[in-house]
């Protein structure tokens, strides 16, 4: 299988407010630019939706993919292990859970290593993903992030 390389970057223009993400995907001589954008939401969510969206690009299974990102949101909840304890406390008081869950799933088809990248330092891929990012966030046509609606009226009752 080939390597895999995935940069990933999320924005919100408020938090909450519209937001955005945006992707990288290279192999070999193969590159791809993905992005896409939400009416309401927040940075984090942006986050996990921009590695959410990377992984549902990339078909079949068990490649070695290693995705970079400047959230350290992002690549500590799976490098720390947060997330085996978020499982085990079956969510509990965690933040995200629809887009966490969605990730780990997407996650384990592949053998992943998860890097942390300085934000904002001159990284051309970095850059470019949150370029990529804003833009999304800015365009006048944005879907609706259900699962941020959801737990927003959830939390109203």
């Amino acid at each position: 299988m080939a390597q895999i390389t995935v940069y990933t970057d999320g924005s919100a223009l408020g938090n909450p407010g519209p937001g955005g993400y945006g992707a990288i995907l290279l192999s070999g001589k193969h590159r791809k630019e993905i992005s896409g954008g939400f009416r309401l939401t927040t940075n984090n969510r942006m986050e996990l939706m921009a590695a959410i969206a990377a992984l549902r690009e990339i078909k079949g299974t068990a490649h070695d993919i290693e995705l970079i990102s400047d959230s350290k949101y992002l690549v500590e909840a799976f490098n720390a292990k947060w997330t085996l304890g978020w499982i085990k406390r079956d969510w509990k008081n965690v933040k995200n859970p629809d887009l966490w869950k969605a990730l780990i799933e997407l996650a384990e088809k592949h053998r992943m290593q998860w890097k942390w990248i300085k934000g904002h330092n001159k990284h051309p891929e970095n850059e470019r993903c949150d370029c990529l990012a804003k833009e999304a966030a800015s365009m006048t046509e944005l879907f609706v992030d259900q699962g941020y609606t959801e737990s927003k009226e959830a939390n109203m009752d």
